[in-house]
């Protein structure tokens, strides 16, 4: 049946939908660290920058084509709503 008819410990168990949740997580955790200035010396730098190395990829060529919209790189948004899109398409194909 539809996605929405499965229970939810359908999807809790399920580790591609694990692995979508943790990578909004960590887009959403770059976006908010990106408001604040790390030093070199910071013991964030290091968080920083495996959230680049995780996130770049997939928000990088969109930063790319889409222009911020005044101070904000909305980007990381339009990332989270394909992830988001991704996950729900992938999850109405799955059989139980």
């Amino acid at each position: 049946g539809p996605a929405r008819e499965r229970p939810m410990s359908f999807y809790l168990t399920h580790p591609l939908y694990t692995l979508g949740v943790l990578y909004l997580l960590v887009l959403v955790f770059r976006a908010v660290l990106s408001w604040f200035p790390i030093g070199p010396g910071s013991g964030m730098r290091a968080v920083s920058h495996w959230l680049y190395v995780l996130t770049e990829p997939v928000v990088g060529p969109l930063r790319r084509v889409i222009p911020p919209v005044g101070i904000f790189d909305i980007s990381y948004m339009i990332a989270c709503l394909a992830v988001l899109l991704l996950t729900n398409e992938v999850f109405a194909h799955i059989k139980i």
